[in-house]
């Protein structure tokens, strides 16, 4: 399954079009490696995705073309959630 369509599937992002403009801007990484939209993932890759202040690391658990929101969490499960640290140029 591509990349981009999984985001949008487990809704981890929102719509397809913004998963791939976050994948272009190289802030998602597949087992480490800089990822594409286009990239296909499968069950047990780890995602690694920068949100602005946020940088969230999943393993994909499920793949499925569709489903319901409520059922969208069982398809990864979230290994690390860290905040990202700006250094103040304020001194």
């Amino acid at each position: 399954m591509r990349l981009d369509k999984f985001l949008k599937v487990s809704r981890l992002i929102k719509r397809r079009t913004l998963a791939k403009e976050v994948a272009e801007q190289g802030r998602i990484t597949i087992n480490g490696a800089i990822a594409k939209a286009s990239s296909n993932v499968k069950v047990g890759d780890e995602l690694t995705i920068q949100f602005g202040q946020k940088k969230v690391t999943v393993k994909i658990t499920d793949l499925k073309e569709t489903t319901r929101k409520e059922e969208a969490t069982n398809l990864y499960e979230v290994i690390k959630e860290e905040r990202i640290e700006t250094e103040s140029l304020e001194r």
